[in-house]
């Protein structure tokens, strides 16, 4: 259920736009669906968690197989040479003499097809299991993207709403004081009223026409924020009546924010393990199949002749010495400890503000009831002092005091229903109970 809270000189009729046009009116609801598709802000935050998402499946590719072509092609211009043993010419030579000889042919075609594949590969594995976690830290921070946007587009919501009312009240003001002062320059010429009386009048409406022209000035900005933060692109209102749900019980849940420190704990917990893994053997199988060109090109004992090639082996690779691995474990065993203090201090505040923020809906529920009830208390005053003075009994400016005293009593109200809104947020995002987390 929600409770429509009405207060009494809340004009229903719609803001006019310049050219006369009525604009469209647009609720909050409206505002946050369009900001959840279109904010800027969560586009980036969306493509960022897609990003990490094709990280992951990276990393997940180099469990499959990796197949490599090669081609090489080689002239030589002077084939390669080689020293050789004298002996293998002329086995009376000495052991310290030698022929240089040059081997091989100008023509020289390497072609081939490469295949690797890991077998056993614990640091792989591990760097797959933080992928896993950073996907999910991303996610969570995409929520609190999302949490950050859904509370500021109801914030600019809010303030638009007070503002307007504000504007209401002061024309709604001026239009009442426009009436007295017909009423007194009529009594001023029958000798029944003074100048300074009419003066005054006519002071308290200059007062509120350039207040009302400072608050449309500052409603328009607001009304621009909210058209940046949700991607609106057509001029609209927001609604006049403000509608706020009653207190309930929720259920208290890790917020976003805590939940984030969790999944910090969790990825620093996995690069800990990751680096202890990485003392563990590397097991990897490959093969190779192609061909080698041999080729003369000197007439008429020109010739190209290709040769088959192929091989399979498998390669281990072992960690024997690594002094720098153990000081680098030992340096994210510290963030590891430094993460779970922090998720602890976090936790405690989070309850502690839980707390306070439920009492200040309380208190804040009670300043409501209060206000309402000054709104009638003025308003009692106001006809009271308007009878006196037509008795003569109160001046001119008694009245308008009085009148003042409504106008501010129903924008404390206002403002009082505006602060127990966003308290309401604040307690949502604290409990985890914000948006939807889907």
């Amino acid at each position: 259920m929600k409770k429509i809270l009405k207060y009494g000189l809340i004009i229903t009729a719609l803001l006019i736009s310049k050219n006369g046009i009525s604009q469209e009116i647009i609720s909050l609801d409206e505002c946050l669906n369009q900001a959840m598709e279109q904010n800027q802000q969560l586009k980036i935050a969306e493509n960022n968690l897609k990003k990490t998402t094709y990280q992951t499946k990276e990393i997940l590719s180099n469990l499959w197989p990796k197949i490599n072509g090669n081609f090489d092609y080689k002239y030589y211009f002077d084939l390669p040479t080689q020293l050789m043993p004298a002996k293998a010419f002329n086995p009376m030579a000495p052991e310290w003499e030698f022929k240089a000889a040059q081997f091989g042919v100008p023509h020289n075609i390497n072609a081939n097809v490469q295949v690797g594949m890991p077998l056993f590969n614990a640091d792989l594995y591990s760097g797959i299991k933080i992928s896993k976690i950073a996907i999910e830290l991303q996610s969570l921070n995409y929520t609190k993207t999302k949490e950050e946007t859904y509370v500021l587009v109801s914030n600019l919501y809010y303030n638009a709403q007070i503002i307007k009312n504000q504007i209401l009240f002061n024309e709604k003001n001026k239009e009442n004081l426009t009436k007295l002062l017909k009423d007194l320059q009529l009594f001023y010429e029958q000798e029944l009223a003074t100048k300074n009386d009419v003066d005054k009048v006519r002071l308290q409406i200059e007062k509120l026409n350039v207040n009302i022209k400072l608050l449309k000035n500052k409603y328009s900005e607001i009304i621009s924020a909210l058209k940046l933060n949700t991607g609106i692109q057509k001029d609209f209102e927001v609604q006049t009546e403000i509608i706020t749900p009653e207190l309930k019980n929720i259920t208290v849940k890790n917020s976003t924010e805590l939940n984030l420190i969790e999944k910090k704990y969790d990825l620093v917990n996995a690069e800990v393990k990751k680096m202890k893994k990485g003392r563990l053997p590397k097991l990897s199988l490959y093969g190779s199949y192609g061909t080698i060109g041999y080729g003369y090109d000197e007439k008429p004992h020109d010739f190209l002749d290709f040769y088959d090639v192929s091989l399979v082996g498998v390669k281990l690779e072992m960690p024997l010495f690594d002094l720098s691995r153990k000081h680098k474990i030992q340096q994210k065993k510290i963030d590891k400890e430094n993460v779970k203090i922090q998720w602890d201090l976090a936790k405690e505040k989070n309850q502690m503000d839980i707390v306070n923020t439920k009492n200040k809906l309380q208190v804040q529920l009670e300043v409501i009831e209060n206000k309402k009830e000054q709104i009638a208390l003025a308003k009692s005053i106001y006809k009271k002092t308007l009878l006196q003075h037509k008795q003569e009994m109160a001046s001119l400016t008694e009245v308008l005091l009085a009148e003042n005293d409504i106008i501010q009593a129903e924008q404390d109200y206002l403002s009082s229903v505006i602060e127990y809104l966003k308290t309401n947020l604040e307690l949502k995002k604290l409990t985890g109970n914000l948006i939807s987390l889907n």
